[in-house]
């Protein structure tokens, strides 16, 4: 179990928010538990309201999810390279480029959340053993040393940030 917070060197000064919305949650059991959690919400969310978005050029509501599933998927990799003992640096992504052509807009909520559950759930699966060790292992990405520790706090931090934007900009 990773108990030990991201440290200085492991991230970058803008994933700080990230890994912040984070807490003293243990973040093997957050990321568990916003398994459920999120596709509860994301399935309360009625689907005439799919395509809104709450300002011009913002994403609807869709596309913001289709986002966090397209993220999942990128830091699961990233943990999987880096635990696996990657020496070569991972790209950066556009992601309002991924948004772009993600198609999310054509899908249905339920349709995302069930996505991005199965996606949270593989992903559970390769870090509920992860040892303090192992969250130390540091990669680059995207030009940055990170931690395997900090790519598993910005993947739970990531959800929960666009958790809040989803209640407070778009219901």
């Amino acid at each position: 179990m990773i108990t030990t917070k991201p440290q200085p060197g492991e991230y970058v000064e803008q994933q700080m928010n990230y890994i912040k919305q984070v807490g003293d949650a243990p973040v093997q059991q957050l990321i568990l538990e916003l398994k459920d959690k999120g596709y509860d919400f994301y399935t309360s969310i009625p689907e005439e309201k799919g395509n809104y978005a709450y300002a011009p050029g913002k994403w609807t509501i869709r596309e913001v999810i289709g986002h966090i599933i397209d993220t999942e998927r990128i830091f699961g990799y990233r943990l999987l390279a880096f635990i696996r003992g990657e020496q070569q640096g991972l790209p950066g992504f556009d992601q309002d480029d991924y948004v772009a052509t993600s198609q999310a807009i054509e899908r249905t909520i339920k349709d995302l959340a069930e996505e991005m559950k199965l996606v949270r759930t593989a992903n559970y699966y390769l870090v509920r053993n992860l040892t303090e060790e192992q969250g130390a292992i540091k990669g680059i990405s995207a030009g940055n040393p990170i931690s395997v520790r900090t790519i598993l706090y910005i993947m739970a931090g990531h959800e929960l940030h666009h958790l809040q934007i989803l209640k407070e900009r778009y219901l």
